[in-house]
């Protein structure tokens, strides 16, 4: 597939350590421990390079970061990853300030930047990497994310989509991708690429929901445009 063509060729890269790495956009580390107001979930939904862009422009994300999580095999490496024999997928680590952000939206963006119903595939790329997934880190977060599924299963049965097929549990580890993955979109000489089809579904307000970002962040994607978090700029939005 196109992704795995184009991060394949990049594996001559020697992976290191993710400690004292700072975001390229943000500015935060990518490791540090979380503050009082912090928490941090895991998310799966194809490609990392564009789900990551994603997630650090919504205001409110202190952190974002690239890695392998969901599978058996420790420390994987990309290349081991993609051959699918370490049954990891591509996810994304998110850290957000819970003052200016809430699980709701971050659910919000997870749900509506792809298509949850195509199992091990997502657009062109093929294989149990690109799985959808969400991992959470403690019960609260668990209800949450089962209360959403409901809702976004509804929005989808309404407009002609199958099953959800994305995997949820709890408390899986996180394995830092390459540094090279990090943030690969903002960096210079990235080539843009996403594989994510949203499903042009809106998540709509579910038991448990407090979203705290407004219409105004919303505005900034534009589903009905292909790949549209390729197209915008990689500041974070204001509020």
């Amino acid at each position: 597939m196109i992704g795995s063509w184009l991060k394949y060729n990049f594996s001559k890269f020697k992976q290191t350590n993710s400690k004292s790495m700072r975001h390229v956009v943000l500015g935060s580390s990518l490791d540090a421990p979380l503050t009082n107001n912090e928490e941090e979930i895991l998310f799966a939904c194809g490609c990392f390079w564009g789900a990551e862009k994603g997630f650090w422009k919504l205001p409110g994300v202190v952190s974002t970061s690239v890695g392998y999580a969901g599978g058996e095999t420790k420390a994987p490496t990309y290349n081991q990853v993609c051959s699918g024999s370490t049954g990891h997928t591509e996810a994304v680590r998110v850290v957000w300030n819970k003052l200016n952000i809430h699980l709701s939206d971050l659910l919000k963006m997870f749900w509506e930047c792809h298509d949850p119903t195509q199992g091990n595939r997502q657009g062109n790329d093929v294989g149990s990497q690109y799985r959808s997934a969400i991992y959470t880190n403690n019960s609260e977060q668990k209800t949450l994310v089962d209360s959403s599924l409901k809702a976004y299963q509804r929005g989808l049965d309404l407009n002609g989509f199958g099953a959800i097929t994305t995997e949820i549990k709890q408390d899986q580890k996180f394995y830092y991708a390459e540094n090279y993955h990090q943030q690969y979109l903002a960096k210079p000489g990235s080539r843009p690429y996403c594989s994510a089809m949203p499903t042009k579904v809106e998540l709509e307000e579910f038991a448990g929901a407090n979203f705290k970002l407004g219409k105004e962040v919303w505005s900034n994607f534009n589903w009905e445009i292909s790949h549209c978090v390729l197209r915008s700029n990689n500041e974070p939005i204001s509020q």
